[in-house]
């Protein structure tokens, strides 16, 4: 046989999709250099998981239609030990030891699983770590689905520690379809080798028989003895050691090469990307002197997807340099039997991706089809609309598309999901195009009457497309609903959705600098400004004018000459950067994705990280993987407004309604009756005028942000379209087409407005002509175009924005036609104003908003407006309480703005959460906003107030003090808590901090010795006392720092805090934090002061030409007045000596 037309077929080969920091490139990469080097097939088998087998189906499929012949194996290579009951004896035994179990605790993998491809090429060492690698392929989709369920056993708790194992027992069960090889110098053959080769060749050899009559047992003729090629001395031991022991069973044996990079020059950013992954894990055995090889001939082996020929080549060229001789009868067998098993025994099929939709929510006695009509009227005719023609004809319409479509179950589903989650916590009013469901109104999935507010349901779901539906579910707490689906239908039929997380340009090139000893601060400049530079100029590229804007890789590596010069600077750095930008990093969950389908592990291989039992495969923006392969996601996704809402509606149902301790009915009861939008009146001018257009905002939904305020107080909203309207046009592509401004206009000139007909006034006379909401658009190509459905109308906005000639632009074409010869046939119009309208179409379809979702959004915002406005201290004290700590600072100061005063930390009177004086005027700080200060303290705290002196608080018989411990005693004394009951036997705090807390006195005579011992130390300095303040609450006391007699002095000078800058008035106030020297290139001094304000604003300043040595001094936590320079780039500066450019004004 001339060697060029060796068949072969790689059936061992990892990815990065599951191989993480082993494999480096897609599956489809892998994928399209195996076919263009000359195979016809080849088999994925990722470290322990199937984690690329979407990736690998989407990509056969894509080939196929490419008119490429290529076939895809589906493959795992597992963990294996030889019994999971052995082990776990072993492992129980070794977390007896409690040293031993805090170590295995430490080293315990909690999310993504990292091979040391060194660790397992050897005898283990440690009986945890312990497991051999087993190459599983299936045959058809019997022996997929047997995988499937393989891999998700091995994640099961009591088989996984640091890796998921399977055993003997596991596979007999599963085996059927499934052909099993024995893996490579981590395989179970090598475990027999590194394991017995002290005692002699016949104790290696006894053990790899007892193997293969172990996996012949198993699995038969379809059990393969696999041979490798590599200059490792060990590697060819083993290859004779296997030959041996197969002729003598009978065991066909196969070569494989593999691979873990996608092509032959992939092996360096291979070798780099392996030790990104040790970053801060420690050193892995294999990588001990740290240095990247200089050329694949060092490392010893070439680990890409060959041909036949290659592996012929690599057969002769390492068993030459390892002086082994070999039968090359029997070596080019093994080649060629790849072929055969690739072709011959494993069919050629793609995995089986029926949607699976749960049975069990179809009621008894009752089809899908049939339960979801029957639930559907009942919920409108407790809406009290089941009378109502209008609703009942749309219903009936809705329920024939979902009939038709197949997605009975899917609503039935997300009914069940709604009862569980109105039982325990608030629900939002509906999020995405789903609102336009009336189905999904009457099954109370929404709360948004789709009829009432011209909701489309076509924008949600289409009879003509083939899109799965996608309801978008905000729930007050998505964890814990998520945890009672899974406690209601078990973890095999919940799963939470990974995510795949990857590698980023920013600590790339931290990190691959790191590696070749490129200075911390030219890679800190670098990375420093190439964001700013970058999204600079690709804004003005894409002719954004205001917003967020986000530079894409491209874009970086374009626009940042910061960025450009480093790179040509250090071209290894630019060319691992190219390789490893997007490869996976780790693996995280979807923020609220959960699937639902019975018997999950038979249809997905299922994973688990950080102990949750999660699918392989993600669904997202920029994956799609779940629906390809059958599987609908369900979005339940948490909105801490609706958790504000329910704290403000506790506070009003403890002080209005005198209930003590409100329940979750209570507040379910409460919402009902005054909040539901089926209830509330969103047409209340007064919180219109008192909120949205005086400009009152307290955690206000959608709010929040000074831009949107500014708009909102323009427009001076008068409705919830008006809400809607300008939460759609404070986004970025309308704001750089400067539709806010035109918008504000014609709010002041209505007489500016021109309508082409009367169809278009009743579309767009709610948002003053303009087309705001996609939905618009839609509707008046429905209207105004030729038989032109609502379906086609919601497809042509989808293709409005299409070049070009392909499919869509085709499809743009036809409703072109449509829409043109009804609007002159049917209305009246000249060609002119028919085109004049495409076009506005055409250029407000890369603007237009979603009208479902800025309708029900805009009710939340109305609902806290509403709160705020009737209820103030209520809403204030729920905003406060779930605002996060980054931003309670800031929360506290707009509390204050108010008029609200914040009453310190008291042990008797503060609270859990947020509370209210009885006269409604003050906010009582809560326990737990206090840093080291744990739940079962704050228990105790509770079991014994109220304290009438420290004494009973210090010897209370009702309190646990293993519970309330010193360290509790430390920050409750520091951060004031405790000072009520200091009195006048203390000198100071700071006294009683030791007197009370260091040296905690377990008896009365202790207290009193320590009173006496320790009374010299006296009070704490302000500074001191400030820090600790800083340091425990994490909010900065700006009323001790700053003096009202000052704030009036500044006021009447009309001096502005430095969040208010003016650059008209230029001077400014504030309190310096944190103060860092530094030292520029030239080793000139300069300071970066990190400052604060009135508005809790955090803001850098950078002092240049200060005098460090020469006394030049900015104290912190002192108010200062400062004339700054700003600049987009540098922010604020001062230039000049600070005790000329840095006002002290205390």
């Amino acid at each position: 046989m001339n060697k060029k037309d060796i068949p072969f077929v790689g059936l061992h080969a990892h990815s990065v999709a599951g191989s993480i920091f082993d494999g480096l490139g897609y599956p489809q990469e892998h994928m399209d250099f195996a076919y263009e080097n000359g195979a016809t097939a080849l088999a994925l088998t990722d470290h322990g998981n199937m984690n690329g087998l979407a990736w690998q189906v989407l990509h056969a499929k894509k080939m196929q239609a490419e008119g490429k012949d290529f076939k895809p194996i589906f493959g795992v290579e597992a963990y294996f030990v030889p019994s999971i009951a052995e082990w776990r004896e072993d492992y129980d035994r070794v977390m007896q030891d409690k040293k031993a179990a805090r170590a295995a605790k430490k080293a315990e993998t909690k999310g993504t699983t990292v091979e040391d491809e060194g660790e397992s090429k050897k005898a283990a060492r440690n009986i945890l770590n312990r497991r051999r690698h087993l190459v599983l392929l299936a045959q058809n989709q019997t022996g997929l689905n047997n995988l499937f369920k393989l891999i998700s056993l091995s994640y099961e708790p009591e088989n996984f520690y640091r890796f998921p194992r399977l055993d003997y027992d596991l596979l007999a069960k599963h085996s059927e379809g499934v052909i099993a090889a024995s893996a490579c110098l981590g395989g179970v053959y090598a475990g027999c080798y590194w394991e017995n080769r002290e005692e002699g060749p016949e104790a290696v050899l006894e053990a790899m028989r007892d193997v293969t009559r172990r996996m012949q047992e198993v699995f038969g003729d379809r059990w393969y003895g696999e041979l490798q090629w590599n200059n490792i001395p060990e590697q060819h031991e083993l290859n004779k050691y296997i030959i041996q022991v197969c002729e003598e069973f009978g065991v066909e044996m196969i070569s494989t090469a593999d691979s873990h990079y996608p092509n032959p020059d992939a092996w360096k950013d291979r070798e780099l990307y392996k030790r990104l992954g040790w970053l801060g894990r420690g050193r892995p055995s294999w990588a001990d002197n740290g240095e990247l090889p200089v050329d694949v001939d060092e490392i010893g082996y070439e680990l890409y997807p060959k041909n036949g020929e290659q592996m012929w080549e690599s057969y002769k060229k390492y068993s030459a340099q390892c002086e082994t001789e070999y039968d090359d009868k029997l070596v080019l067998d093994s080649i060629t039997t790849t072929h055969r098993i690739a072709h011959e025994r494993i069919e050629r099929f793609m995995p089986d991706n029926t949607v699976r939709l749960p049975d069990f929510v179809i009621p008894v006695g009752e089809t899908a089809d049939s339960a979801l009509r029957k639930f559907c009227f009942e919920g409108l005719r407790a809406k009290n609309l089941h009378e109502n023609e209008e609703y009942t004809s749309r219903l009936e319409h809705e329920l024939s598309v979902i009939s038709d479509r197949g997605f009975s179950k899917y609503f039935l589903t997300m009914n069940e999901i709604t009862k569980v989650a109105n039982e325990v916590m608030l629900t939002g009013p509906g999020r995405g195009s789903a609102a336009g469901s009336l189905v999904a109104y009457a099954l109370d999935i929404t709360q948004v009457d789709p009829l009432k507010y011209g909701l489309q349901f076509a924008r949600f779901l289409r009879s003509d497309a083939t899109d799965y539906p996608d309801i978008d579910y905000d729930v007050a707490e998505p964890m814990k609903l998520k945890e009672l689906l899974v406690e209601k239908w078990g973890s095999n039929t919940v799963a939470p959705i990974s995510n795949w997380n990857t590698l980023q340009l920013k600590s790339l090139i931290k990190d691959i600098s790191k590696l070749y000893d490129i200075p911390f601060h030219e890679v800190n400049a670098v990375t420093g400004k190439m964001m700013f530079e970058a999204t600079t100029a690709a804004k003005k590229k894409h002719g954004i004018k205001a917003g967020v804007y986000t530079p894409t890789f491209e874009e970086v590596k374009e626009f940042s000459t910061t960025l450009r010069s480093f790179l040509a600077k250090y071209p290894n750095v630019a060319t691992h950067v190219d390789a490893l930008y997007g490869q996976v990093r780790s693996c995280s969950r979807h923020a609220g994705g959960v699937v639902i389908a019975e018997n999950l592990d038979h249809h997905m291989p299922l994973i688990s990280s950080k102990d949750v039992r999660q699918t392989p495969w993600s669904e997202g923006q920029n994956v799609r993987h779940l629906e390809p392969m059958g599987f609908i996601k369900y979005d339940v996704l948490g909105l801490s407004t609706l958790r504000m809402i329910d704290g403000a509606i506790r506070h009003i149902l403890k002080r209005e309604k005198g209930i003590k301790e409100p329940t979750f009915a209570d507040v379910k009861d409460y919402y009902n009756q005054m909040l539901h939008p089926d209830v509330i009146d969103f047409n209340d001018q007064e919180i219109y005028k008192n909120i949205f257009q005086s400009g009152k905002w307290a955690g206000t939904f959608q709010f929040t942000e000074s831009g949107a305020q500014n708009l909102c107080k323009q427009v001076v909203p008068t409705n919830i379209i008006d809400i809607s309207a300008i939460t759609s046009i404070f986004r970025p592509g309308p704001l750089s087409a400067n539709v806010d401004k035109d918008f504000v206009k014609t709010r002041k000139s209505p007489g500016m407005v021109r309508y082409i007909n009367d169809t278009h006034r009743e579309v767009t006379e709610e948002t003053n002509g303009f087309l705001i909401f996609q939905e618009q658009i839609a509707m008046l190509a429905h209207k105004l175009g030729k038989d032109l459905s609502l379906d086609e109308a919601n497809m042509l906005r989808k293709v409005l924005t299409k070049k070009g000639t392909g499919k869509a632009a085709k499809v743009k074409m036809a409703l072109y036609e449509k829409f043109m010869q009804g609007c002159l046939e049917l209305h009246g119009m000249t060609q002119k104003e028919a085109q004049r309208l495409w076009d506005t179409f055409e250029y407000f379809s890369g603007y237009g908003f979603n009208k479902s979702h800025a309708v029900s959004y805009s009710m939340i915002s109305f609902q806290c407006a509403w709160l705020l406005n009737y209820y103030p201290e209520c809403w204030m004290a729920a905003f406060l309480d779930k605002e996060p700590e980054t931003r309670k600072e800031k929360a506290i100061a707009i509390a204050k703005q108010f008029g609200f005063e914040i009453e310190p930390l008291n042990i008797n009177t503060s609270g859990r959460v947020w509370e209210i004086s009885k006269d409604g005027k003050r906010l009582i700080q809560p326990l737990t906003s206090i840093k080291g200060l744990g739940d079962a303290a704050i228990d105790q705290i509770f079991i014994g107030r109220p304290f009438d002196s420290v004494e009973s608080f210090l010897f209370n018989e009702e309190i646990r003090y293993s519970k309330l411990n010193k360290k509790s005693l430390d920050v409750l004394v520091r951060s004031g808590t405790l000072t009520p009951l200091m009195d006048n036997r203390f000198t100071g705090l700071k006294h009683f901090w030791s007197a009370v807390a260091v040296d905690r006195p377990r008896k009365l005579k202790n207290l009193e010795a320590n009173i006496e011992l320790y009374a010299p130390e006296g009070d704490f300095t302000e500074e001191e006392k400030i820090q600790s303040l800083v340091d425990l609450t994490g909010q900065f006391p700006i009323d001790k720092v700053i003096n009202s007699e000052i704030m009036t002095k500044l006021s009447a000078m009309a001096i502005p805090p430095i969040s208010e800058y003016d650059p008209d008035l230029q001077v400014v106030w504030l309190i310096p934090r944190k103060i860092v020297p530094k030292k520029t290139k030239n080793g000139k001094d300069y300071l970066i002061v990190e400052a604060t304000d009135s508005n809790s604003s955090n803001i850098r300043v950078r002092c240049w030409g200060v005098d460090i040595r020469g006394g030049d001094n900015i104290q912190i936590n002192k108010p200062y007045m400062i004339r700054p320079q700003y600049s987009l780039e540098w922010g604020f500066s001062t230039r000049g000596r600070a005790y000329k450019t840095w006002k002290a004004l205390a």
